[in-house]
């Protein structure tokens, strides 16, 4: 079973993200991801009145799986959303860019992936209408 939880204390966080073989940054939020009780990935981001910023989008080292990621970019994204900070950008880096499209980020001009979550998790989906 996945399961996709935020991170409770940072020397937790820490940990995790050196088992995914991100830089920890204390400053961010993070959730995890489990599968089948195993630590299967991670996700570090921030949020303020601009909009939520994904930092880190990682499987644990030498198992990279998209559909873990998949979920974990979107639950941070429902999260984001249902604080009222309706905008979020990528600024991970980009390993994969169909997934990152299919979280339902688009780039824009400038480069910079952005999804504006207004009514993305309503039903039905907004992301499907892309």
């Amino acid at each position: 079973m996945l399961k996709v939880l935020p991170i409770q204390s940072k020397d937790e966080q820490k940990e995790i993200c050196e088992k995914c073989g991100v830089k920890y940054n204390v400053d961010l939020l993070a959730y995890s991801a489990t599968l089948d009780g195993e630590l299967a990935g991670v996700c570090q981001f921030t949020m303020n009145k601009d909009g939520g910023s994904i930092r880190d989008l990682a499987s644990v080292k030498g198992c990279e799986n998209s559909e873990v990621l998949f979920v974990l970019g979107r639950a941070t994204l429902n999260f984001i959303d249902l604080t009222g900070v309706h905008k979020a950008y990528y600024d991970a880096p980009v390993n994969n860019e169909l997934l990152v499209r299919r979280i339902g980020f688009c780039k824009q001009d400038d480069g910079r992936f952005f999804v504006d979550l207004t009514n993305f998790f309503t039903s039905p989906c907004q992301h499907d209408k892309k």
